[in-house]
């Protein structure tokens, strides 16, 4: 029993139980503390009182002169406080006494301010020359500390040291470093271990299969380095994942973190800048110094590009460029004279081409895993990864969901499953259908349907004709993507819409170029052959035309006029130049060819239709009618679609 008394005692040793309090909290208290009690003190200590001021000619004649002060106070050689004898006290005209001394007998009852103290006293003495010397006020002098006033210079800067001290709190807190001003410094990067890692692995990230291959070698050669070092290899210092939004950077990095049996550090690339000059740099060193002390282990720094921009010339006039002296830490750490031995970062960015080249250099990041949009086959297992959590019908076409989603990321069929189940629960279902997930893709790329939008008949009917004269283009040209349905229900911005099954294609060729140009101007062309005119209703299509005509002539080389020449800047040095990189000769080429082919495609356009003008206005008013048709619909209106891609 006495053993198990002294176990207890020594599992709680005095003190040990006690929270530490913060240094900086205890003297943020003694400060406010202190701060109050000036001001208390300031304020009871005051020499002045309530008592009323009065001029010396309503003292010599009302008070002095009948004989009711019984004496004199000189405060400060400045102020005379005079007292009222206690038996004059009743008379009427100092009834206002009481209003404004507390308490009335007390006084003093009024003030004076007297100039100078000499020549106060030859007043008074002119004013009693005639008094006996026995009923001669009695006039004293006294030193009062005004700490209000005489120390008001403290206060701006007790109020300024209390900023700095709210200031550099409101840093460190945000920094996460408890609540000391002297830490912003310090690394503010997260540290995931066996107790706190991420809960995603590999068998939650579909569809990059090359970038998992790549990645899951690193996390293997961390957990046995012997299977690649008997033969010489060494591990990658750096691993660089790039590719569009969406495909699942982070992600994959959170896969490394839960795979990985190693520290995994992370954090953002913003969060190395700070407003103090130097403190960039000293978060690198603090990072890798952490890293190294607890090696073999993992840094993970997203979004890189904001602090791993290249350092261009412009910026040589600064006299001091924080982001830069960071970057420079940063690749002097990563590969620099001294060993940095058992760290590896993975970086992760989708703007890769204004990184620094520096950075992008082996020895730095060896490896640069680059992922692109999934293809079909890789969409179905996203698709499978997110359908796990949901209650889906049995009805529910995963391979046909692929197939309508081409050019999709990660993160868009993500939100086209959680869309479809929103969608069901707010239609009160058990299980997720097929038609959900159509609706929900619909929602994803044209936005909501707004079917309350009142929209006049003759407006109705000029959106009818001009969707119809886009599908009919469609159908009969063999290079534009399949049709599915024709909607003229308006949906986000767009008053109506054609929906298209897109071919996946790696290259474009001319012939496609030209024919889909001739699609997106089958509306226009459609409401000049039926109304004689057009409308405002073409902008979209206009400026999606304009555009993918000059790529064709500028970038892809594609025109005749200006032949196999492009001006398309890769490395985005282009876009910090004021002007064009081609004379104003060139310029005028590009913009008569342009407009050639625009004109061309559009002529061609009002050709097509014309030829297929019953079936333009059949397709109209099938429109009017049902608002929304699909490709059994087109069929009976146009036939069988023969020429396909």
């Amino acid at each position: 029993m006495d053993n198990q008394n002294k176990q207890d005692q020594k599992e709680k040793l005095p003190g040990e139980n006690i929270p530490k309090k913060s240094p900086g909290g205890s003297l943020g208290y003694w400060i406010y503390l202190i701060f109050i009690f000036f001001i208390l003190f300031s304020i009871f200590n005051k020499p002045g009182t309530n008592a009323r001021e009065i001029s010396w000619l309503e003292f010599e004649q009302n008070m002095l002169s009948e004989g009711d002060v019984a004496k004199i106070v000189v405060v400060n050689k400045e102020v005379a406080e005079i007292f009222i004898k206690e038996e004059k006290l009743g008379n009427p005209k100092y009834q206002d006494l009481s209003k404004t001394v507390v308490p009335s007998g007390v006084g003093p009852h009024y003030m004076l301010h007297i100039g100078s103290v000499d020549s106060f006293e030859s007043k008074m003495d002119q004013a009693q020359k005639d008094f006996p010397q026995e009923e001669r006020v009695e006039i004293k002098y006294e030193n009062r500390t005004n700490w209000l006033r005489d120390f008001a210079w403290l206060l701006p800067l007790v109020l300024i040291f209390l900023f700095w001290m709210f200031l550099l709190r409101g840093f460190t807190k945000g920094g996460g470093m408890g609540g000391s001003m002297f830490n912003f410094g310090k690394s503010t990067a997260k540290l995931m271990d066996n107790t706190t890692k991420s809960s995603v692995t590999f068998k939650d990230v579909a569809g990059l299969r090359e970038a998992k291959i790549e990645v899951e070698e690193i996390v293997n050669f961390l957990k046995n380095p012997e299977e690649y070092t008997r033969l010489g290899a060494k591990i990658p210092k750096g691993i660089l994942l790039v590719g569009p939004t969406g495909t699942g950077k982070t992600l994959l990095a959170k896969a490394v973190a839960g795979e990985a049996e190693v520290p995994f550090f992370s954090l953002s690339g913003s969060e190395f800048v700070e407003m103090f000059v130097g403190v960039g740099a000293s978060r690198v060193r603090d990072l890798f110094k952490k890293a190294k002390e607890i090696a073999p282990s993992i840094v993970f720094i997203d979004e890189i590009d904001a602090v791993g921009r290249t350092r261009s010339k412009a910026n040589s006039f600064q006299a001091n460029d924080e982001r830069e002296n960071t970057l420079n830490q940063l690749l002097t750490e990563m590969d620099g004279f001294g060993p940095n031995t058992g760290v590896i970062v993975l970086a992760a960015t989708n703007r890769a081409d204004i990184l620094d080249k520096a950075l992008l250099r082996p020895g730095r990041f060896d490896r640069h895993i680059y992922l692109e949009l999934p293809d079909k086959k890789e969409r179905e297992e996203i698709f499978e990864v997110h359908l796990r959590p949901l209650k889906l019908s049995e009805e529910v076409d995963v391979d046909q969901l692929a197939s309508l989603s081409p050019g999709f990321s990660g993160a868009d069929i993500a939100n086209i499953c959680n869309e479809a189940a929103l969608i069901a629960a707010r239609k009160k279902k058990d299980k997720i259908e097929q038609t959900d997930f159509m609706e929900a893709r619909d929602r994803v790329v044209g936005g909501l349907e707004r079917k309350s939008k009142i929209i006049s008949p003759k407006e109705k009917e000029i959106i009818a004709h001009h969707e119809a004269g886009h599908a009919i283009v469609s159908w009969y040209l063999k290079n534009v993507d399949s049709l599915v349905k024709v909607s003229i229900i308006p949906r986000g911005k767009s008053l109506g819409s054609a929906w298209y099954l897109p071919e996946e294609h790696q290259i474009i060729s001319k012939s496609k170029f030209l024919d889909q140009i001739c699609a997106s101007l089958g509306g226009r062309a459609a409401e000049e052959i039926i109304f004689n005119e057009v409308s405002s209703g073409a902008l979209d299509d206009l400026e999606k035309v304009t555009k993918q005509a000059y790529s064709m002539v500028a970038y892809y080389g594609l025109g005749d006029e200006v032949g196999p020449m492009s001006f398309y800047d890769s490395t985005g040095e282009n876009e910090r130049l004021l002007g064009k990189p081609y004379s104003e000769n060139m310029a005028e080429k590009i913009d008569k060819e342009v407009q050639l082919l625009i004109t061309n495609a559009y002529e061609r356009t009002k050709k097509l239709l014309l030829e297929h003008k019953a079936e333009l206005e059949s397709l109209g008013k099938l429109l009017l009618k049902k608002e929304v048709v699909y490709l059994e619909d087109l069929e009976s209106v146009l036939g069988k679609r023969l020429s396909k891609i």
